[in-house]
């Protein structure tokens, strides 16, 4: 029996959830279904031009998996634009990413653990900021986090 996939965290949440092409009727479109988790690994490889290896320790994943991820994410993408299908986007395997600390000296970014986020874990800095942790996230393996 296969292991059960892990949570992978998920940093944004999209406002608009639904993307269909213009003056066709929904009743007549087919829909492609995109996963939270692969909307993340879009955004962060196309919109924040990150390198793989980023991407993956920013969504908790291995490299293959995160290529995995982003493989079938932007198959789907074509899928639709291509075939004129609607994108909905929900469902998937995520947590939502805690609070974040940003040290203002070396510019090094982290979730920090609980009441220890006084220093910069690369330099030592005790110049930093940490931003509040977003609402809860979904996470269809542990429920809610």
């Amino acid at each position: 029996m296969p292991r059960p996939p892990k949570c992978r965290r998920v940093e944004f949440i999209p406002g608009i959830t639904y993307f269909k092409p213009a003056a066709v009727p929904l009743r007549q479109l087919e829909e492609v279904v995109l996963a939270v988790e692969e909307l993340e690994a879009i955004r962060l490889k196309d919109i924040e031009g990150l390198e793989q290896e980023d991407c993956a320790a920013r969504m908790g994943v291995s490299r293959p998996t995160f290529f995995r991820i982003l493989g079938a994410a932007r198959s789907k993408v074509a899928d639709a634009l291509i075939n004129g299908k609607a994108i909905r986007i929900e469902g998937g395997i995520y947590c939502l990413a805690g609070a974040r600390a940003r040290c203002e000296e070396c510019g090094h970014e982290w979730e920090p653990e609980k009441g220890n986020n006084e220093t910069c874990p690369r330099c030592g800095s005790v110049e930093i900021f940490t931003s509040p942790a977003p609402g809860r996230g979904r996470c269809r393996r542990h429920g809610w986090q």
